[in-house]
């Protein structure tokens, strides 16, 4: 069975934590509906949802995957490189416990799960503002005895790793090369973001189907002419609070 773990949106959303965009009104009915949706579509892909909810004192609760990494051998728990964050780790680390061993990243690590692209053994590691070498050398440790190599990225000009670069398939990246140097990547097939659309990198792979953002369609035009299964989903009020569709899931098989 395929695990989607989210988490609501919290009514304080609009506290959220911004580095690269300007603060905007966020609609937390729309924000909460959009959300929905986008449960429904994993659903609709297959997944099972466990769904946590989400408290006033955490408005950026609801992205989830900067909190928690999830392999087949085990979950690690982050240390998120904004304090605000730092309690989001309880209920998260608590619910994935039924289904794989975990193990922490400690002080002074820091580091955010959109930070982190997996590709088959292959970790790539975000060296943005969230996320530091001690945490990549913890990684490094709870990793290498599972087969995987851990490698940084330098990242500039947006929040994390998976801003600019996410799988579409095996052997396949999605990149916006102006954030992300491409040959970090080699030996990976790389599909470039349509230049009006930079922040079009983020799609999220479940099974051999893609969820994306309805925001990019001249990228997406790019997916299907691959022809890759393309869902599209809006993302919108999510992404005023630096979301995307990554952002928003914990996906992984049961073991």
């Amino acid at each position: 069975m395929r695990i989607a773990v989210t988490r609501e949106v919290s009514a304080a959303i609009e506290r959220c934590e911004l580095t690269h965009l300007a603060r905007q009104p966020i609609d937390l009915g729309t924000a909460r509906r959009q959300h929905d949706a986008y449960q429904q579509a994993l659903q609709d892909l297959g997944c099972s949802i466990v769904c946590l909810g989400a408290e006033d004192d955490m408005p950026d609760s609801v992205f989830i995957e900067d909190v928690a990494l999830v392999f087949p051998e085990l979950a690690i728990i982050t240390r998120p490189g904004a304090d605000t964050r730092r309690a989001e780790t309880a209920a998260v680390a608590e619910a994935l416990a039924a289904y794989r061993p975990i193990v922490h990243i400690d002080p002074p690590g820091t580091v955010d799960g959109g930070d982190v692209l997996t590709a088959g053994s292959r970790v790539f590691v975000g060296e943005s503002a969230r996320t530091n070498a001690a945490a990549v050398s913890q990684m490094r440790r709870h990793l290498a005895p599972h087969g995987y190599t851990v490698d940084p990225v330098p990242v500039r000009g947006c929040l994390h790793l998976k801003s600019a670069v996410t799988a579409l398939a095996e052997g396949l990246l999605l990149i916006n090369p102006h954030w992300v140097p491409p040959e970090c990547f080699r030996p990976f097939r790389l599909l470039e973001v349509d230049a009006a659309e930079p922040y079009g990198g983020n799609a999220l792979l479940v099974g051999d189907a893609l969820m994306y953002p309805t925001a990019f369609p001249r990228t997406r035009a790019r997916l299907d002419a691959c022809g890759l299964r393309v869902v599209g989903v809006d993302v919108s009020e999510l992404a005023k609070a630096e979301g995307a569709v990554t952002c928003c899931s914990l996906i992984f098989d049961e073991n």
